[in-house]
């Protein structure tokens, strides 16, 4: 198949380890890609899962509506109150809506909880690959350190197709952490899309011109 899985950065293997308070660190262990339905009832998920009591400290009254979900604006501000950025800069309105967009399977332009909790998994991944290059805790990577981050992903991509993410990503030749996360909900967005479109695993697949409008459009 012409296109990877997330080399343990993009799913929730179902055991949160180091789990800390708000404004601690948290790290989940790598696990296997899954799928979450949206969180539908309070109940459940407070007696099964460690990780509501934490989501809902840091959330706070922001996610208790009646709808059960987070906005871009108050995603941006749960992920800013966890300090799971640790010393980089917190993440912009745009990469939290990106976020949001990356998980939306029910289309609802929110985020509730088992989705909070899928990208909790991946963005510990992604920071934990990302400081493996940022040595100097700068905050930024150098462009042939954000391709070899992709290709350490499993991502196996062209060198025009690493030029152009170094391109869109890179920032006076350096590329920051929020930008990196950003091209990292790209990736696994556009190859989540992708892959449910390639029914025989074979890394091509034909799409409709609205079809594409909606894939690409909509992260």
């Amino acid at each position: 198949m012409a296109y990877p899985g997330y080399g343990g950065y993009g799913g929730f293997s179902g055991h949160m380890t180091g789990m800390a308070g708000p404004g601690g660190p948290m790290h989940a262990a790598p696990g296997a890609y899954q799928t979450y339905s949206a969180y539908t009832g309070y109940p459940s998920a407070a007696s099964v899962d460690p990780m509501w009591s934490y989501f809902t400290a840091i959330a706070g009254q922001l996610f208790i509506l009646q709808d059960g979900e987070v906005d871009a604006e108050e995603l941006q501000r749960c992920l800013t109150q966890s300090g799971i950025h640790g010393t980089y800069k917190p993440f912009s309105l745009e990469t939290c809506r990106i976020m949001i967009a990356m998980l939306d399977r029910d289309m609802t332009g929110k985020m509730g909880f088992n989705e909070f909790k899928e990208l909790w998994a991946a963005l510990n991944g992604w920071k934990q690959n990302f400081m493996m290059y940022d040595q100097d805790r700068s905050g930024t990577i150098e462009p042939l350190e954000l391709g070899q981050a992709v290709t350490s992903m499993g991502y196996r991509l062209s060198a025009q197709a690493i030029t152009g993410i170094i391109k869109r990503y890179c920032k006076d030749g350096k590329t920051y952490f929020d930008d990196y996360v950003a091209c990292c909900v790209k990736l696994r967005a556009v190859t989540d899309a992708f892959r449910r479109r390639d029914s025989l695993q074979q890394g091509y697949v034909n799409f409709g011109y609205d079809d594409f409008i909606q894939c690409t459009m909509s992260i």
